[in-house]
């Protein structure tokens, strides 16, 4: 039987797992890209290995999802906690080597993709935790977590990244995960077994059938969702990814320590949009209509044209102000929004379907992630003295699509 209250014990462990686990995550995401772009200084390398880290992701979120389904979600969290804290060990031991480049670009890969197969089972559990008239609040603490974990990993980790290096920074991301890990063996989390029908490949390949007949015929509004969704993630989101650090620490005239700081504070006022969004979604859970749900996305796109205005100046600090500004503002709609259609889609969805849908829908929102971020790596590179240019176009592609999914959410 699903509890009633939000913050049982086994949902309070929940929370708490995923503050410490997801410190680590954007610790530990946030370092690695910047030494590589500290290193070389190319933003098409830049966005080619951050897209490369994206293809794991994409390819085991189903798989994650479908195992969610059949496996007790427990024992993913804590394996997968597991792997990723050796997954750090070996990058630290190895770093000292040559292939730099490569080392990174398949440590990123790992990471991103345990995270691939990791979500799905967060985001499937709330149901089995929860009573459905708390799915809203119990999402936006899911999402105000993951944003708390975001601001102060970043900011911690790029004060102790300028000041000590790459290695203390992994040590302490190590620290995390092994905790997190064994918080979690704690957890109690009500399943219902499912039977793999004829093996893994076949099991997973008729999950995922299944799932997207649901999402694209049962429930075609969730597959226009997620078209919108993919071209957010396209134009709107792989620039943010790929111009912050770029722009910080490459373009505004800063000093090296500097510049790393200041992209530190600037990741945490993205995770700090991203908190106060998903608190804001708890707060207002009762007015957020799902047919109004375009404001939000258009409200995002309208808060990148600042960032395009400002790189007009010549003042380097008055730039990164708008900059940080903006991408605040971005994270406080997109993660409402976020809250919005993951709470949308937990109450449409059959219990048997959970994990699978959800996989199947972080899987196609994912795809657009790797060929927007290696775009605008090569449009930055290529704009080198007018990087205004892509984030304009950013905004204007990003505007129309919000305009069109405006219109489909009204139909509801």
């Amino acid at each position: 039987m699903k509890n009633q209250k939000l913050f049982s014990k086994d949902f309070t462990l929940v929370v708490i797992g995923q503050i410490v686990s997801l410190f680590g995550n954007a610790t530990v995401r946030f370092a690695l890209p910047l030494y590589l772009l500290n290193h070389t200084g190319s933003s098409a390398l830049y966005g080619a290995v951050t897209a490369c880290a994206f293809l794991p992701a994409i390819l085991l979120s189903p798989v994650g999802g479908m195992v969610a389904d059949r496996v007790n979600k427990r024992n993913i969290m804590v394996a997968l906690d597991f792997f990723t804290a050796a997954v750090i060990l070996g990058f630290t031991l190895l770093m000292g080597g040559g292939h730099l480049i490569l080392l990174l670009t398949v440590t990123l890969m790992l990471l991103y993709g345990i995270a691939g197969a990791y979500q799905p089972s967060v985001q499937a559990s709330i149901p089995a935790l929860v009573g459905q008239e708390r799915f809203m609040e119990a999402n936006s603490v899911i999402n105000a977590v993951s944003s708390l974990a975001s601001l102060v990993g970043p900011v911690l980790g790029g004060m102790l990244y300028s000041a000590y290096g790459l290695e203390p920074v992994l040590w302490v991301c190590m620290v995390c995960f092994v905790l997190s890990a064994v918080m979690e063996i704690f957890i109690r989390i009500p399943f219902q077994r499912q039977a793999w029908e004829g093996g893994v490949l076949r099991t997973v390949r008729a999950d995922f059938a299944q799932s997207a007949r649901f999402i694209w015929k049962d429930r075609p509004v969730i597959g226009k969702a997620l078209l919108a969704v993919c071209g957010i993630n396209l134009f709107l989101s792989a620039m943010i990814v790929v111009a912050l650090p770029y722009l910080v620490t490459e373009v505004l005239e800063l000093e090296t320590a500097q510049a790393n700081r200041l992209y530190g504070f600037a990741q945490g006022a993205l995770a700090a949009g991203g908190l106060a969004g998903g608190i804001g979604a708890g707060i207002f859970a009762k007015r957020l209509e799902v047919r109004k749900a375009g404001n939000l996305i258009t409200a995002c796109a309208v808060s990148v044209f600042p960032i395009g205005a400002a790189l007009l100046s010549s003042s380097a600090m008055a730039t990164y102000a708008v900059l940080t500004l903006c991408c605040f503002a971005v994270m406080v709609f997109s993660t409402m929004f976020s809250v919005q259609m993951m709470s949308f889609i937990q109450t449409e969805t059959p219990q048997n379907l959970i994990g699978k849908v959800i996989a199947v829908i972080l899987t196609v929102s994912m795809c657009a992630q790797p060929l927007g971020n290696a775009m605008y790596g090569v449009l930055f590179e290529v704009c080198d003295g007018i990087e205004y240019i892509p984030v304009f176009l950013s905004g204007a592609v990003s505007l129309a699509i919000a305009l069109g999914a405006g219109k489909v959410f009204r139909r509801l």
